[in-house]
């Protein structure tokens, strides 16, 4: 049997000795953001792409041993295993191998064949079948006609239930199956035509008009093999809504005959036969099974990419530039509702809040001024985040016709999932006495001190930078997201004494319920002054403790390691480095020229090697730096208010809010974003999007066309 780290290390080509210890890292429960940051000796300096990759071939293996086991079970029930078939069955790499391995013997309805067996017919099928001997057609009606008896009432059903025997028997061959599943793969057509019915007057508005989202495939044909992930997602979705019709196709009578080679001998009445059966079981049971299983693999592939970008987005996204521990106004605009002002605390705490209506139909204009600067001086403001949906460019407007006692930085925040969270049981629990409208403007504010700490409470689904997010596989997509989140939150760090349950939660090794019980902990002693004592948190054990405390930042604490991304387990080799050079630890750090002079290789030893020590000295030289970038004040071109006032050539300001395998969406201040398509980005080819631009980044576009009535605006990135 292939074991586990054959199997890894030939999908991976990582060297063996790295996949081995990786595999036995996480075999321990140790997460991927502990792995490649602080056990870089035993990995060999895997990155968090790398052991990715080894989690996703080790589950693999893993889902094919288990299927194995199950099949291995059922046939010895069945008393049909033979060593042969058990030395295949082991051998097997991959679950298409083993399904067509089991096929024979699998469970299933009642089959034409099964018929024919119950019949008596299958020593017919096999004397056709063996082409040991010429049979004219004499031949076969007399060999047929002993046949007929009980259900079979002519030589004609005779022949045909012996045909469905033998048709099922080309099925089930694993050489047949394989050779059509390479023509498949080769040269498989997807083609679409619409449904009939579309094209009927009674069809109401609504449905035409969504069905025209879709009329490019109307009438489509492209191989599978090269079709994008985007154009056959939204073709299956099509199909699923009941918009058009799809099939796989390939050249049928091409395939037959490479069937028939295999399989025929000779040119007689046997051959006739089984040339039927040929054609039976191609059209019945082979092509229908295998082209569902081609069209599988390739959503599966489409799903896979289209989870990648969405990955990539969250990321960015997630990443986004912190304001930071600043005192922020947030409004969360709108126009017959007014606009709700919250104003919240440096660390997001909610300290006042109420509606404003400076647009129609009340025009209160001018009370609304007094009452933000009056509460801009009262709760010393330093920024003012307004959320990007309906009456924000007017709310951004007006905010900047105030003239404040001290310079305000303005942001426009992504309002995307804002809704989702101020309904959630997470809001309800963080403000049970305020409203929906309330918590959605406190969201927004938050985003702008902390956009990671804040997105973190939102289904990542529900922040729409991903592309047919619903249409791909939910439980890989949730996986890679929580991944994606998991990743971010280690790589930033976290306040252990300020983070929320939903950002603890995603922190290495802790988890939703050890979140919780550190949260109750704080609120019961206080905030924490040291790691040590994270170990007195109920249920958080050594495993645990190992695991996350590394990413846990206690700021002003009893240890200056605490606030830096320098492990416990690393604290002894410091506290030397310090003693060496004659100075506390707390004078080592952030002296960047003390720090150069230190000979690493003194304290290499069997439990720290090299790259945790360049890691350590690193850290050291800026403890606690944060990774994102900082937050940047961004203004939209005024005069551009909606689509129709949109001109070709026109050079705008434009934030990029989605990105696609086909371009990207960029905000342009009105209610439809812009698509810079992939062929736009730049002069030359462009393979991936995010070499060129990434989520929230700021840019230049020139209107290439715009389609009002169609809501369309194509854009190109100017340099």
């Amino acid at each position: 049997m292939t074991t586990i780290l054959n199997f890894i290390t030939s999908q991976t080509k990582l060297p063996t000795k790295s996949v081995e210890n990786t595999v036995k890292l996480l075999n321990e429960d140790c997460t991927i953001p502990f792995i490649s940051r602080y056990r870089k000796e035993l990995t060999g300096n895997l990155d968090e792409v790398q052991i990715g990759d080894i989690v996703k071939f080790k589950e693999q293996f893993e889902a094919v041993e288990k299927r194995k086991l199950a099949i291995l079970k059922t046939l010895e029930e069945q008393e049909v295993l033979t060593g042969e078939l058990q030395k295949k069955i082991e051998e097997a790499t991959d679950l298409i191998t083993l399904e067509d391995l089991y096929l024979p013997y699998k469970k299933k309805r009642k089959t034409k064949a099964d018929t024919a067996r119950e019949n008596g017919l299958e020593p017919l099928a096999k004397i056709i079948m063996s082409q040991t001997r010429s049979l004219g057609s004499s031949d076969i009606s007399s060999l047929a006609v002993k046949y007929v008896k009980g259900e079979v009432n002519s030589e004609e059903e005779a022949l045909e239930g012996a045909r469905h025997i033998i048709a099922e028997w080309i099925n089930e061959r694993t050489d047949i199956r394989n050779m059509l599943r390479n023509q498949l793969e080769r040269f498989a057509v997807i083609s679409t035509k619409v449904v009939k019915k579309l094209e009927d007057d009674a069809v109401p508005a609504g449905r035409q008009e969504k069905a025209q989202k879709f009329r490019d495939y109307f009438d489509w044909n492209e191989a599978l093999n090269r079709i994008p992930s985007h154009r056959l997602l939204a073709i299956l979705r099509a199909t699923s809504e009941g918009f058009i019709r799809q099939k796989i196709e390939i050249d049928d009578e091409k395939t037959i005959s490479k069937i028939e080679e295999r399989i025929i001998k000779s040119n007689d009445a046997a051959s006739k036969q089984i040339k039927l059966a040929i054609e039976d079981s191609y059209k019945r049971l082979l092509l229908p099974a295998l082209s569902n299983e081609a069209l599988s693999a390739a959503k599966e592939k489409a799903d896979e990419t289209a989870i990648n970008v969405f990955a990539k987005n969250l990321r960015q996204l997630l990443l986004g530039s912190p304001l930071g521990e600043k005192r922020v106004l947030a409004i969360d605009p709108g126009f017959r509702s007014g606009c709700k002002v919250v104003c919240l605390d440096a660390q997001g705490g909610l300290q006042h809040n109420e509606t404003i209506y400076p647009h129609p139909p009340k025009n209160d204009s001018s009370g609304a001024m007094k009452k933000i600067s009056s509460l801009a001086d009262a709760y010393k403001i330093e920024a003012i985040a307004i959320g990007n949906g309906t009456a924000s460019r007017e709310t951004e407007q007006f905010i900047k016709r105030i003239q404040f006692k001290n310079a305000m930085q303005v942001f426009v925040v992504s309002e995307a999932g804002a809704s989702i969270y101020s309904a959630s049981k997470i809001a309800r629990d963080e403000f049970p006495n305020y409203d929906v409208t309330v918590r959605g403007a406190v969201s927004i504010g938050r985003r702008l001190q902390d956009p990671l700490a804040e997105l973190v409470k939102i289904d990542a689904k529900s922040i729409g930078v991903g592309q047919y997010q619903h249409d791909v596989d939910q439980s890989k997509l949730k996986s890679s997201l929580d991944i994606s989140v998991e990743l971010c939150v280690n790589s930033v760090g976290v306040n252990i004494n300020t983070a929320s349950v939903p950002l603890l939660s995603y922190v290495s090794g802790i988890g939703p319920k050890l979140a919780e019980n550190v949260v109750s902990y704080r609120e019961e002693n206080g905030a924490f002054s040291s790691r040590e004592e994270i170990k007195k948190v109920a249920r958080l054990g050594g495993k645990a403790f190992e695991q996350a405390a590394g990413f846990l930042r206690i700021k002003n604490g009893d240890n200056p390691l605490d606030d830096s991304s320098v492990h416990p387990e690393s604290y002894a080799v410091v506290s030397k480095m310090a003693k060496d050079e004659k100075v506390k630890v707390s004078e080592l750090i952030g002296n960047k020229a003390l720090l150069q002079k230190i000979n690493l290789e003194k304290y290499i030893s069997e439990k720290i090697g090299l790259p945790t020590l360049k890691d350590i000295l690193t850290e050291l030289e800026k403890p606690g730096l944060d990774i994102r970038e900082q937050a940047k004040v961004f203004t939209f071109n005024q005069n551009i208010r909606t689509i129709t006032d949109l001109q070709e050539g026109q050079l705008l300001p434009g934030i990029v809010n989605n990105i696609t395998n086909f371009g990207c969406f960029v905000d342009i201040g009105i209610k439809e974003s812009g698509l810079i398509h992939v062929s736009n980005l730049a002069d030359a080819f462009v393979s991936d999007v995010n070499e060129h631009v990434h989520l929230h980044q700021q840019i230049i576009v020139k209107v290439l066309e715009v389609d009002v009535d169609r809501k369309r605006i194509q854009l190109k990135l100017h340099k």
